[in-house]
């Protein structure tokens, strides 16, 4: 938000300084984000002085120049001048050596001693564009007889110098978003320190005088809850034109632009005391005001001449047939002032914060006054801002108030009530603040004291407080003030150390973090907000754009979804990383995805692992690896072994899969994830230009199906493992998985391992056929295997897989 220090001084009459006034309003708890001088004309004409030419004669070697004389009050100038209505005895304003002109804003030069033509000039006679005061370059400007000699020309003209601060205002100060409101926060300052003897000074309203003349308008509400107070008058006999230059310079110090007397006041009222007017074409509007939510199907043309649809939740201010404005949020573009009106009707209100918050954000609309309106304006300031403007308005505008309406008052908001306690807020603070001084600043901060009881205060907080409701906000309004710098810094800190361990939750997660760093895997974190496009494009059979969770008020096309999966963003990073050459990575991210299915909304957090490029760092003893897919079915192995679920996991082949080709992981009957790697056509769309492999694990499963399982420990065998090796001859259509399957429900715990270490498929073999090489580890942890056991289990792995999938031994 964006204030003027001129501007502020109107309501408390300080001497601080801009820098010092910045300090205390930071320290008070309104932090300044910024100050900037603002100047009417860039460089303020400094160097720019009234000067009166005593001579004026002919250029003796150029027939368009002329040689002046220029006395300035500290010295007379000889200057030579090109203008065609330069003339002796002139006012005129004259730029220095040494000064800067600035044109317009991109552009400037600096005055120089310089020898035109042979001649000395030491200055220049400045025209109106070379000064940046207009577009006029007809001659130099000559100025009135009583303009005084040597005086500096912002002076003369009446230039606006000021101060223009931003403040970062938090969304519970809404009593600050006015000057008024930080105002009031310097007084409680300069009274808590005694400094100026100030006191806060309302503007005055004394000029608003009812003149009725027989016109009047009706105010009728039918939504009370969101309108609980609405209140106008009407104004006639004004006319519509430019501000006066005190208005203008203003408004454009905070950054608005002028565009009308009647506009401009109801924009500087709602910058002087945060309350948002509204002011109607009388002739739009005929004898009645209804504010009532819209109609289904109804529309209106706002202000910025864009057609909106209506929502049936909407808050209208009508004449009863038509939509005049959207209530606390935009105006329409029908009963907007103009150049032609004669007669307005001023409009102040209060309503209903939540619903102009969802108004504004359902039609993504953010104005000066739905930003006040959705954080909570002063109700009982809505009758002294509409006195003021109304007031203003006829002071700029001219024209009378003819009539008041009868106001509609539905809920009244009463102050809230907070008991406070001196000791308590004592210890919060923890300091012993004088009780006089806290005081002070309550009564400052115009908090009323209803009853008092020794330590114990009943408090009646001002309206315009909404965010004050219990003591500690009263405590934090003491502090703020009295100042958080105030409060020594103690030399030991006592502090309490818990033994209560992190969640479970959190410690998994933790441990799978650090396994996975520990293999050379880097975590990431990406936006939970996403392009619908990656749905679209790549969701295929996986995802629906009817599941998706669409933003209201997207920040932009490439986030208007909540994610669907890990994966588009996880490959996005693959392709970040793989285009600087950082070709050999890990990635891995825990994040939640979000899928809505009619009215009810879904949120799961997943675990995505991603790996790329080779296995290995290059090497001059070791020919490099590229990662395979059996390089993360290793990983992600690990991991269920870490969370003691390793045991429990079967495959099935992937379906319904926004990856090409792998597993499907499953414990038991619940799907806990799948392994495999991008579509060629997708990855490549994506602009992944390299082979990845991509795990998608369901961590809310995995975290559930942990906590029925617990960590089991062994001792070491005694004895050595026996290895034994088939070649199978078998149908393609046969897995690995399948084989390991058969093995270890025909030896039970005995069979230790079973690995494949070799595949053939070629021309030698049958049609149809494949081979592959097993091994087969077996182990008793108590006494050595003899050869007549380890064959006995041998034949009979290979009768079951000769009976269940069809195998032959190869010879």
């Amino acid at each position: 938000m964006k204030i003027s220090y001129n501007w502020l001084k109107n309501y408390v009459k300080t001497n601080h300084t801009p820098e010092k006034l910045c300090e205390i309003l930071t320290d008070t708890g309104l932090e300044v984000e910024g100050m900037e001088e603002f100047e009417m004309v860039k460089g303020g004409l400094k160097g720019v002085v009234v000067g009166q030419v005593i001579s004026c004669v002919q250029h003796e070697n150029a027939d368009r120049l002329k040689v002046t004389r220029v006395n300035i009050g500290s010295e007379e100038l000889q200057i030579v001048c090109g203008a065609p209505n330069v003339a002796e005895g002139q006012k005129v304003l004259v730029a220095t050596v040494g000064t800067t002109l600035f044109p317009n804003p991109e552009e400037s030069f600096k005055i120089k001693e310089s020898k035109i033509r042979g001649v000395d000039s030491y200055g220049m006679i400045c025209a109106e564009d070379e000064l940046g005061l207009g577009a006029s370059h007809d001659g130099i400007m000559v100025l009135k007889d009583t303009a005084k000699i040597g005086q500096p020309a912002a002076e003369y003209l009446k230039l606006a110098s000021d101060y223009r601060i931003e403040i970062g205002l938090t969304p519970n100060r809404s009593d600050a978003m006015g000057h008024l409101g930080v105002a009031r926060d310097i007084v409680a300052y300069n009274k808590l320190n005694n400094i100026d003897k100030s006191i806060l000074q309302l503007p005055d309203i004394s000029k608003y005088n009812v003149i009725e003349n027989g016109e009047k308008i009706k105010i009728k509400v039918e939504a009370p809850q969101d309108a609980p107070q609405y209140r106008g008058c009407l104004i006639a006999g004004i006319t519509v034109g430019p501000s006066p230059e005190w208005l203008k310079n203003y408004l454009f110090t905070i950054g608005l632009t002028s565009i009308n007397n009647v506009v401009d006041v109801t924009n500087f009222v709602l910058h002087e005391l945060g309350t948002p007017l509204h002011a109607f074409d009388l002739s739009k509007v005929g004898n009645e005001i209804v504010v009532r939510l819209a109609k289904e199907g109804e529309k209106l043309v706002t202000l910025d001449g864009v057609e909106r649809k209506l929502n049936p939740q909407d808050l209208m201010i009508t004449n009863g047939k038509t939509n005049l404005c959207i209530a606390g949020v935009f105006g329409g573009k029908e009963s907007g002032v103009n150049e032609n009106t004669t007669s307005i009707f001023l409009e102040a209100a209060y309503f209903n914060p939540v619903s102009i918050r969802k108004t504004a954000k359902r039609h993504a609309l953010n104005t000066d006054a739905s930003f006040r309106f959705e954080r909570g304006v002063d109700p009982n300031m809505v009758e002294f801002a509409m006195k003021r403007a109304a007031a203003l308005i006829t002071e700029v505008a001219g024209g009378k108030i003819v009539y008041e309406a009868d106001p509609f008052i539905g809920k009244k908001i009463l102050p809230a009530e907070v008991i406070f306690d001196f000791d308590r807020c004592n210890q919060l603070i923890g300091k012993e603040i004088e009780r006089e001084k806290i005081m002070t600043i309550l009564l400052a901060l115009d908090f009323k004291i209803v009853h008092r009881n020794d330590n114990i205060l009943k408090l009646e907080v001002p309206t315009y407080r909404v965010d004050v409701t219990r003591e500690a906000d009263v405590i934090e309004e003491v502090l703020r003030i009295y100042g958080f710098n105030n409060i020594p810094l103690p030399q030991k800190w006592n502090v309490n150390l818990s033994n209560q361990d992190l969640r479970s939750e959190e410690k998994r997660q933790n441990a799978i973090a650090d396994l996975l760093a520990s293999k050379g895997y880097y975590e990431m974190m990406n936006n939970s907000l996403t392009s619908s496009e990656y749905i679209t494009q790549f969701g295929g059979e996986a995802f629906s754009i009817e599941n998706a969770v669409t933003m209201l008020n997207p920040l932009s096309q490439d986030l208007d979804v909540l994610r669907q999966s890990l994966i588009f963003q996880g490959i996005a990073s693959l392709v970040h990383n793989i285009n600087r050459q950082n070709l050999n990575v890990g990635l891995f991210e825990f994040g939640k995805i979000y899928k809505r299915f009619g009215e009810q909304f879904i949120e799961n957090k997943r675990l995505s692992i991603f790996i790329t490029g080779e296995k290995e760092p290059e090497q001059w003893n070791a020919q490099s690896k590229d990662t395979s897919f059996y390089t993360l079915k290793g990983v992600v192995e690990a991991i269920l072994e870490r969370l003691g679920l390793g045991k429990f996991v079967s495959t099935k082949a992937l379906k319904k899969s926004i990856l090409e080709d792998g597993i499907q992981l499953y414990v038991q009957k619940t799907k806990i994830g799948e392994i495999g790697w991008m579509h060629t056509k997708s990855a490549k769309n994506l602009g992944l230009k390299q082979k990845a492999y991509i795990a998608d694990l369901d961590w809310d499963a995995l975290l559930n199906l942990g906590n029925m399982n617990t960590v089991e420990y062994h001792p070491l065998p005694k004895a050595f493992a026996v290895r034994r090796d088939f070649s199978l001859l078998l149908n393609k259509q046969v897995s690995y998985s399948q084989i390991e399957e058969v093995a270890k429900a025909t030896c039970g715990k005995i069979l230790n391992e079973v690995n494949l270490f070799d595949v053939y498929e070629g021309d030698k073999l049958p049609e149809g056929k494949k081979s592959y090489a097993v091994s087969f580890y077996f182990q008793d942890s108590e006494k050595t295997l003899n050869d007549q056991v380890v064959d006995n289990f041998m034949s009979k792995i290979k009768g079951q897989l000769e009976n269940q999938l069809q195998a032959e031994l190869r010879q």
